[in-house]
């Protein structure tokens, strides 16, 4: 049976994604091309970024004039040049943009881009809106709070993390339990595991619950028709 993915507000920590993707230096001037996300692409979060999810991030930057940061390594601390253009195509989103020359950062990433050693780029966002299948356990990503697009070293590291580790409060689903016991240390087998026990002893409680409610009914209904 396939089930209509629910709609649900999504955690309010910042996250980011990276993408090993055709990221370029295109010229002397230092600028640079490339792709921030691609849609459609599961990632090791089992998350998908849908078409569509930037478009009210991007509208909402041209709007005040603005664009999401360029940064090395998501370092709020190390702005290495400026996006000058992004946009969403049929692929995901397409970005150009200028690195700063004059400084040692920007003078550095120009370098290792020319010479290949430096290829990835990664999004730090805020989710806005997704939805959650249940059945897959992959959640898609409609709107996205873009806030910058990092030059990475790493693009296709596995273990990426999630820059502000989510609090109890924001689990909405048991991948969000066991992403917390994964950025305390544990190994994805024994947070996987774990989490599925502790679903199960849920599970056994209500049926429990449930079947007790069920007796009482039965005894209640059987003293009624005693009673008459």
């Amino acid at each position: 049976m396939i089930r209509t993915p629910e709609r649900k507000d999504a955690p309010m920590g910042r996250q980011v994604r990276a993408y090993a993707l055709d990221l370029k230096a295109t010229g002397d001037d230092g600028t640079v091309e490339g792709y921030g996300s691609v849609f459609g692409v599961r990632d090791s979060y089992d998350d998908v970024i849908a078409a569509g999810a930037f478009q009210a991030s991007l509208a909402a930057h041209k709007k005040a004039g603005t664009m999401p940061a360029m940064l090395w390594q998501h370092d709020s601390g190390k702005p290495i040049g400026v996006w000058t253009d992004m946009v969403e195509d049929s692929k995901g989103l397409r970005i150009k943009g200028q690195l700063a020359l004059d400084t040692v950062l920007g003078k550095e990433a120009h370098a290792l881009l020319k010479m290949g050693a430096l290829n990835g780029l990664s999004i730090g966002f805020v989710s806005k809106q997704w939805a959650y299948d249940r059945e897959t356990d992959i959640r898609t990503l409609t709107e996205i709070d873009l806030w910058e697009v990092s030059l990475v070293t790493f693009p296709a590291n596995g273990a990426a993390r999630v820059t502000n580790v989510k609090s109890v409060d924001d689990m909405v689903a048991p991948k969000d339990a066991e992403q917390i016991l994964r950025d305390a240390g544990w190994s994805k087998a024994n947070a996987t595991a774990f989490v599925s026990r502790v679903m199960k002893m849920g599970q056994q409680r209500s049926e429990s619950a449930r079947d007790i409610a069920n007796a009482l009914k039965a005894a209640d209904a059987l003293l009624n028709t005693l009673k008459s």
